[in-house]
């Protein structure tokens, strides 16, 4: 997948494609649906098939004292769309010049000028240029003007439930991992750099791979089975565990960590890219009197954090 930052015109070899266009944030199922009509565009077209998406989100730019609700960083969001196929992810820049882009702008500058688009791939509820003023029925004037083509499609659906981002992180905010990964098509991962934390679950018995969630959303606090993964040899490798995700109250801290307790696992992974999927929700996080209940609690956590994953 070639990644092109959209401040000008797009490689020759690029234009012609045919583009799915939206924040992509998680990559979830509704997002794959776009990406596959884009595939099938491209295929017909002979041209590549591509996403065209915003950084920051930009709803980092007009709520910049939001508390963090990202589902992928941008990183995490790059894998999942080359995993999806995707040969071209064009990049577009939030900020101020953006947000006031009209919408006739926005299709003449960035998808026929810069992009060259042949086809363009929304979903039904589609809304672009300053205010939101476009929409997908102005979109269809402006496809046929410029002479690209349009395919809308209608919600996606789990079920009975509509496939969105929204929908995902109240999911994950309810403490419900396996919805969310539903919805997603895939698990929820936070991807992050491992860091040394303050040690102490090392005197405990319980080693753990410390990570900052940085943007991303904040789940319901507390115990997780998940699997962690880290690079190794040129691929990732997978290991289970059980984490705590929260504000460590037994220890008075107020940051949000996530702390992963990787079983049967005593190397040295400081410094890492690491990925750590959640897989289930396991209790609440607590407070607890003192360090004798809190590490029998973490060893009933690992027990029941084996079960679970050994039944995947």
């Amino acid at each position: 997948m070639r990644i092109a930052r959209l401040s000008g015109p797009v490689a020759p070899d690029l234009r012609g494609s045919a583009v799915a266009i939206g924040n992509f944030d998680g990559v979830h199922g509704g997002h794959r649906v776009l990406i596959g009509h884009a595939r099938e565009a491209a295929d017909r077209l002979g041209g590549p098939a591509g996403v065209l998406t915003f950084e920051p989100h930009p709803r980092e730019f007009f709520a910049k004292n939001a508390p963090p609700f990202r589902l992928s960083n941008f990183r995490a969001k790059t894998a999942w769309l080359c995993a999806a196929g995707v040969d071209l992810m064009a990049v577009a820049s939030f900020g101020q010049r953006l947000a006031l882009m009209s919408a006739p702008d926005f299709v003449g500058r960035m998808l026929v000028e810069r992009l060259g688009v042949a086809h363009v791939v929304v979903g039904y509820d589609f809304a672009f240029g300053h205010k939101r003023s476009g929409n997908v029925a102005y979109l269809r004037q402006a496809s046929a003007e410029f002479g690209f083509g349009l395919t809308v499609v209608d919600p996606v659906r789990e079920g009975e439930e509509v496939v969105s981002s929204t929908r995902i992180r109240d999911a994950l905010w309810q403490g419900e991992p396996r919805r969310a990964a539903d919805l997603l098509g895939h698990w929820w991962e936070i991807h992050g750099r491992v860091q040394k934390g303050d040690q102490r679950g090392q005197t405990i018995g319980f080693p753990t791979a410390n990570i900052a969630l940085g943007g991303y959303i904040e789940p319901h606090f507390g115990v997780y089975a998940v699997q962690i993964g880290w690079p190794e040899n040129g691929k990732i490798v997978w290991r289970d565990g059980v984490a705590n995700l929260g504000r460590r109250p037994t220890f008075n801290k107020n940051d949000v960590l996530l702390e992963v307790n990787v079983f049967d696992f005593a190397g040295d992974i400081y410094g890492k890219r690491a990925q750590v999927r959640f897989i289930d929700f396991i209790r609440p996080e607590q407070k607890f009197d003192g360090l004798e209940a809190l590490k029998a609690q973490i060893a009933a956590d690992a027990n029941r954090a084996r079960e679970i994953l050994a039944a995947l």
